[in-house]
């Protein structure tokens, strides 16, 4: 299975990433309840946990101490990647992201919207928005997280260790 990819350059605001968004369409078949709990499983076995479900924030934001992981277990959604100079994808159920630390994202309009985000290793992850004085300590706690050794959908062998190189 191979992963559309978005690549988004920092816009001054939203550092983004010198790493792709992964975007696996219609990847599993489980939706609702059942999906949900399939992400997660999924997530776990390939080592991304610290789980949660609901949507995504209606404004830019972005990671700085960790990757993450959005599966999309029902409705739809319009998401803004990249900031506000990027790109627009819709996504629907069925759909996971894998979004580098520092990409920019936000929900510009869903429905009936359900989400499983993860992190690599569980990591704790804190929500930045392109405020003055977020930066540099922004940029140099993304500078110095690992790359992930799996790819939440695909395990060790395939997707993110393949595509993400230093």
């Amino acid at each position: 299975m191979q992963p559309e990819q978005f690549l988004f350059h920092d816009d001054g605001q939203i550092p983004n990433s010198r790493f792709p968004v992964l975007l696996y369409r219609n990847a599993f078949p489980a939706r609702d309840a059942e999906g949900a709990v399939w992400l997660e499983k999924r997530f776990a076995a390939n080592n991304w946990t610290n789980s949660w479900r609901n949507g995504v924030y209606a404004y830019h934001h972005y990671h700085s101490t960790s990757h993450e992981v959005l599966g999309v277990y029902a409705g739809t959604a319009q998401l803004q990647l990249g900031g506000e100079q990027g790109q627009s994808v819709r996504v629907q159920a069925g759909d996971i992201l894998v979004l580098p630390a520092g990409v920019g994202h936000k929900n510009l309009g869903s429905e009936q919207l359900g989400i499983v985000g993860a992190y690599p290793e569980g990591r704790s992850w804190d929500v930045n928005r392109g405020l003055p004085g977020e930066r540099p300590q922004a940029d140099q706690r993304i500078a110095a997280l690992p790359i992930p050794t799996t790819d939440p959908l695909l395990g060790a062998a395939q997707g993110l260790p393949t595509l993400w190189k230093k």
